[in-house]
């Protein structure tokens, strides 16, 4: 039996995808109108100006078939910040743990949100809830907010509640934890060694925290965690992402999983391979964001495979009909949550002026230069 077109039409919700340049080619519009689409996540290569920034927003909203997309960026502060000046310039999420302020924390999201919400970013990949107690970890570093579980936790809470009481929903990365690895996930597969109490007793802590605090996303590490499963990246593993997160924490929001394309898992799982295995471990939605080439069509024929070999995987009851209608339903509840107004009515547009009111602004720059004093 395959699977009704409304289906089909609908897949693409479960792809938060990129973009290869400032523009919106016409491959992308034809997997909008084919799939669906859940969302675009920005990089630099997407970014010229507020103003370019906003408009392009919107334009990602007329990709829209049903529901509005997830606007969406990697905006944690120091070295991993896609809005550059005149955005305001964020000091390292450490500076945070250093001062162990929770107040400066929820200005700091606070004014966040603000800058990205001016030019249409609904979704910000933050904070990282990693516990940073490996000194070697060529990743983390100070994107982690201390070496302290319970600091962590607290100062986490606070960005996920400054974030969202102002309109981006957050996302805590990376589940179940990749502050003790000395592998970077982007160029090979890290392995945490730790039992089962340990993760549980430090790894876990900010997580739970971050779901107690009702956060909107989790986005899955790629590593493997032998404690909980010898053989498949947490990512691919149905323990971890249902057995742990799902079932054991109670996690009720988005199960994301990080970009399929970095070589923890590309170095033995095709891209559409390690979509299909993502849903099927219970992520509710994936990113497929690095392939770069030449070839401008490349990235997006990456993200058409892939969503064609859901499709498939569902046909063949890879992936359980009801486990779609669940991940289905998980994003449809969070745009309902965030993004109620694109719902109602289009976006309306920003003007230049209302923009330099926001973006890098005064009073943004003194929360900036207040976290700077922890450096």
């Amino acid at each position: 039996m395959g699977v009704p077109s409304s289906i089909r039409r609908q897949i693409g919700q479960l792809l938060i995808g990129c973009l290869p340049g400032t523009t919106i080619p016409p491959e992308m519009r034809a997997l909008a109108r084919d799939f669906g689409l859940g969302g675009i996540i920005l990089f630099a290569r997407n970014i010229e100006a507020p103003d370019q920034v906003a408009d392009l927003a919107r334009e990602i909203q007329t990709l829209a078939t049903d529901v509005p997309l997830w606007v969406s960026v990697d905006q944690e502060g120091g070295r991993v910040a896609r809005l550059r000046a005149p955005f305001t310039e964020w000091p390292p999420m450490a500076t945070l743990g250093r001062s162990g302020d929770a107040a400066l924390a929820g200005r700091f999201a606070a004014a966040l949100a603000a800058e990205m919400r001016a030019v249409g970013v609904t979704l910000d990949y933050a904070p990282v809830l990693d516990v940073h107690t490996n000194p070697k970890n060529p990743v983390i570093g100070d994107r982690a907010l201390a070496e302290d579980a319970e600091m962590v936790a607290r100062l986490g809470v606070a960005i996920i509640e400054g974030l969202q009481r102002n309109g981006v929903a957050a996302c805590g990365k990376h589940f179940p934890g990749h502050g003790d690895t000395a592998v970077d996930s982007h160029h090979a597969l890290p392995l945490v060694e730790h039992p089962p109490d340990r993760i549980r007793r430090v790894e876990c802590v900010p997580f739970r925290a971050a779901i107690q605090a009702n956060v909107a996303f989790m986005m899955t590490a790629h590593v493997l965690v032998p404690a909980f499963d010898e053989e498949k990246p947490a990512t691919l593993s149905r323990r971890i992402v249902y057995d742990l997160l799902r079932d054991e924490l109670d996690f009720t929001g988005v199960i994301l999983s990080d970009d399929l394309e970095m070589k923890a898992l590309a170095a033995t799982y095709s891209v559409a391979e390690a979509a299909v295995g993502s849903i099927q471990a219970g992520c509710d939605g994936v990113l497929i964001c690095r392939a770069l080439s030449d070839d401008r069509g490349r990235d997006i024929d990456v993200q058409a495979a892939a969503l064609e070999a859901l499709v498939h995987a569902v046909e063949d009851d890879q992936i359980p009909y009801k486990r779609l209608e669940d991940a289905l339903a998980r994003q449809r509840r969070a745009k309902e949550r965030f993004l109620a107004m694109q719902m109602a009515a289009p976006v309306a547009a920003a003007g230049r002026k209302a923009l330099r009111q926001v973006i890098g602004c005064d009073a943004h720059r003194r929360v900036a230069e207040e976290m700077a004093r922890y450096l």
